[in-house]
C-alpha cells in the first residue's frame, strides 16, 4: 500500500510522440497528476480522459503536470488519444502490470468485447489517480476496483486551490498501531 508523504514506486513508460516519461525527472511546480486508465476498450475511460483534457489548462495553472497511461500498446494508446482529442494530453503506454501492482492498482482479466465492441486485453489494470509531489512523495491517491465512480477532475481543481492556499498536508500518513 502506498503511504502519503512517502516516496512512490518508480514509474517510467514510453509516450506517444516519442520519448519516455520518468516520474522521478518531473519538475511540476505543485505535483504530477498520474492517471492510470484501463485501456482503449473502456468507454468510461475515454469520457474520463476527455474531462481531463478539457481541464488541462486549469491544472497547469495550478502547477500540476499530467500524464495518462495504461498497459495498452502504442497502437491502442494512439487510438485512445485520437478518440480523446486533446493533443496536449500526454499519454504513456506499455505499463508493465508488475509496475501497476507496485502502485496498488487492481488487475482484471479480459472478458471479451466490451459494449463498444473492442476486445479487452487478457490482463489490464483498473483505474487509479495519484498526485505526486516534486520530491517523489505521494500527496493523494484514489484506486478503483471497477471502471465506475472515479474522482472528478473539476472537483480536484477546487481542492487544489484549498490545499495550496492553506498549505494543507497530505493525509493518511500514519502507519503506527491503532
Amino acid at each position: 500500500m502506498l503511504i502519503p508523504r512517502q516516496t512512490v514506486p518508480a514509474l517510467t513508460v514510453e509516450t506517444l510522440g516519442g520519448g519516455s516519461f520518468d516520474l522521478s525527472a518531473e519538475t511540476a511546480d505543485f505535483a504530477t497528476l498520474v492517471v492510470f486508465y484501463r485501456g482503449l476498450h473502456c468507454p468510461i475511460c475515454a469520457t474520463y480522459l476527455k474531462e481531463l483534457g478539457r481541464l488541462l489548462p486549469d491544472l497547469k495553472e495550478r502547477g500540476v503536470e499530467v500524464i495518462a497511461l495504461s498497459s495498452d500498446d502504442q497502437e491502442r494508446t494512439q487510438q485512445m488519444a485520437d478518440k480523446v482529442g486533446f493533443d496536449d494530453l500526454k499519454f504513456g503506454y506499455g505499463l508493465p502490470l508488475t509496475m501497476a501492482k507496485d502502485w496498488g492498482l487492481y488487475i482484471s482479466t479480459g472478458r471479451g468485447k466490451t459494449s463498444i465492441g473492442i476486445e479487452e486485453p487478457d490482463l489490464f489494470s483498473e483505474p487509479g489517480v495519484f498526485l505526486v509531489k516534486p520530491d517523489g512523495t505521494l500527496y493523494f491517491a484514489s484506486v478503483q476496483t471497477m471502471p465506475f465512480v472515479r474522482p472528478h477532475f473539476q472537483e480536484m481543481l477546487g481542492a487544489l486551490d484549498f490545499v495550496k492556499k492553506n498549505d494543507y498536508p497530505a493525509r493518511g500518513e500514519y502507519t503506527g498501531a491503532v
